[in-house]
């Protein structure tokens, strides 16, 4: 998927090549992150609770326990990392503020530095040195950016962050528990979940490989078979420990 700015396709022309590149917003990242494990532990978690023999309404107590106690972890987890980053970005930007002012010849030479790596030569980029350094806010972004790689985060993403891994977690989980409400035995319910959550695996792997720009087919085949493994596994488990 490729999105250009008007400008630019006008300079490419029609027909002209476009690479495809990963444009799906943070917040498709977090529903990644939230559903593929929501999908995933609880369906282990049932998996091997159901090979110890036990009926359906202590596996879904159990997977229904796991699933609130993981969406509070995993959203912790988002609104931390996003706080961590911001704060990254803060204290990246003070220090640039402080050595724009105390060493401007230093930073206007680490300017021309970068755009010489683009292949710009002296007389090109002096203009622009020049140009950025009669305007401190521009000069500053330029550096944030193309020096140290960093994007200006959103004021609320932590909290938006938080609640999109929490609830794409608690979606995805409710899936493998589905067949445990309706199906009183557990080991006959737990081929009802197999099949509903390999369903939902195949489903979500195709739809995250259409979003990074993978092969879709195969990042279904793989979201699924990795479900699958952690499942059997904890079966298997289950059945050693209470055979």
């Amino acid at each position: 998927m490729s999105h250009l700015h008007p400008q630019k396709q006008a300079l490419l022309g029609p027909g002209q090549h476009v690479e495809p590149h990963f444009t799906a917003r943070e917040i498709v990242r977090d529903i990644i992150i939230g559903a593929s494990d929501g999908l995933t532990v609880p369906f282990a978690l049932a998996a091997g609770l159901s090979g110890a023999s036990v009926n359906s309404s202590i596996v879904l107590t159990a997977g229904i326990a796991e699933v609130v106690a993981g969406a509070i972890s995993m959203g912790l987890g988002g609104y931390l990392a996003a706080k961590s980053e911001a704060d990254h970005y803060k204290r990246e930007l003070k220090r640039e503020q402080e050595e724009i002012i105390a060493v401007p010849d230093t930073e206007a030479a680490e300017v021309a530095e970068i755009l010489a790596e683009y292949g710009i030569e002296p007389h090109e980029y002096a203009p622009v040195v020049n140009a950025l350094r009669k305007n401190p806010q521009a000069w500053l972004d330029f550096m944030m950016k193309f020096e140290l790689g960093l994007e200006k985060p959103n004021p609320r993403r932590a909290l938006l962050s938080a609640m999109t891994i929490a609830i794409s977690y608690i979606l995805g989980g409710i899936v493998p528990l589905l067949p445990y409400m309706f199906v009183p035995r557990a080991r006959d319910a737990m081929f009802g979940s197999v099949v509903v959550t390999l369903v939902a695996l195949l489903l979500f792997g195709y739809a995250k490989g259409h979003y990074t720009g993978d092969r879709p087919f195969q990042s279904a085949l793989q979201t699924a078979f990795i479900g699958a493994i952690a499942s059997a596994a904890a079966f298997s488990m289950a059945k050693a420990i209470h055979p």
